[in-house]
């Protein structure tokens, strides 16, 4: 049975059009409904900020999709006007910053000694995992807005123009590419796609995943996630925005106006689906599957079997990240830069904290440190202390 978690309340261009309508509502009969008021809550839980830094290059509009990586015990930020950085896990000290000159719209994606960028321009941007020296930098003709994935067969990058493309870690050239039709009207935003030994897994917007084996470009399978329904193309919009999420012989994904599915990895299998819209994604952990959902709720399933086990509804219209697990806690960020840690298992309020300014991508954990960008390029650490 579903828990519901209630709050006492304290006293492309047609892809613009859809961002619209979701804050909208999308009603004709009613006034535009606006963001939930914060629940009061006694916090129960203690969150240190441990370190903060810049990129640089804030975003007020274009929702890029810049976020953390971290490979080691070194992490890896990429501003909207530029610069990379490297900076030391455990308390946020410079390593390198390397200027790309380039207007960074996705990424970093992180692998075989690499750390790779997008830019809006379609540029690929492949630098020194040590020290931020460019190794090598192409044109995939399409904007880039989502880390790309990098191992020691292929850089992975997807492109808003409906593209898989596999380059040559050496050198950037071209080893695959596959395709997706694209509707006509779909969300801003492209998923980033994820590789699990020699497969990569990405979605699309036209409600695809598609697996894809890195080594040779060779389709594995492909599974429709979210079917379109509806009679016009707002009501039959089902984009997959958001990375999957892959654990062993498990795939989890989710779309918009579509469903939550576990997937398997091999053949692409569903094993359970969902009826649950969701543009910014979901995360995992041993015993549940974590969505932040386009209406703004949260809510946890069970990990087996996809049974709905709570849903917090205390934070609807205020234009949520995708979730992140870490330690027993669900943590969202929302459109005016707060953090919303809850329970994991019971969606209850446990902390509250301000990250900065919005933050639209997911927080990233690392090892006991929750790591956040926010819009404006400010990437800072937190730990939860019990």
């Amino acid at each position: 049975m579903t828990r519901r978690v209630v709050g006492r309340t304290s006293t492309k261009p047609l892809a613009w059009l859809a961002a619209l309508a979701i804050v909208a509502g999308c009603s004709n009969d009613k006034d535009i409904e606006k963001p939930s008021e914060l629940v009061d809550f006694k916090p129960t839980l203690t969150v240190d900020r441990v370190w903060s830094a810049s990129a640089g290059g804030g975003d007020d509009v274009m929702r890029a999709g810049l976020a953390p990586a971290v490979a080691g015990e070194t992490v890896y930020a990429a501003g909207r006007g530029g610069d990379v950085l490297g900076l030391q896990r455990a308390d946020g000290k410079s390593l390198w910053r390397s200027r790309t000159k380039a207007e960074l719209t996705g990424g970093p994606g992180v692998g075989a000694g690499l750390v790779v960028v997008g830019s809006t321009d379609g540029e690929v941007i492949a630098l020194d995992a040590k020290d931020g020296a460019e190794r090598w930098r192409v044109a995939l003709g399409g904007e880039v807005l989502s880390a790309p994935a990098v191992s020691e067969d292929a850089v992975v990058v997807r492109t808003v123009d409906g593209r898989l493309h596999g380059l040559a870690p050496a050198d950037g050239k071209t080893l695959w590419r596959e395709e997706q039709a694209i509707p006509r009207l779909t969300l801003r935003g492209a998923a980033s796609p994820v590789i699990a030994g020699t497969t990569a897994v990405c979605g699309f917007d036209n409600g695809r995943a598609i697996a894809i084996d890195v080594r040779n470009g060779e389709m594995l399978w492909e599974s429709l996630v979210a079917p379109a329904r509806g009679r016009t193309e707002l009501e039959r919009m089902v984009d997959i925005d958001s990375g999957v999420k892959v654990s062993g012989a498990d795939v989890f994904v989710t779309g918009f106006q579509g469903r939550v599915a576990m997937l398997a990895l091999d053949n692409g299998q569903s094993w359970w689906s969902r009826e649950i819209s969701s543009h910014r994604g979901l995360d995992i952990d041993d015993d549940r599957v974590y969505v932040s959902t386009s209406e703004g709720d949260v809510a946890g399933l069970r990990r087996r079997t996809g049974v709905e086990e709570w849903r917090q509804d205390g934070l609807r219209r205020r234009g949520l990240s995708g979730p992140a697990a870490i330690d027993g806690f669900v943590v969202v960020g929302d459109g005016e830069g707060y953090l919303h840690w809850l329970d994991a298992t019971t969606g209850a309020f446990v902390a509250r904290g301000k990250a900065g300014g919005r933050v639209t991508n997911a927080p990233l954990v690392a090892g006991d440190l929750l790591l956040v960008q926010d819009d404006d390029g400010r990437l800072s650490a937190f730990r939860p202390r019990r």
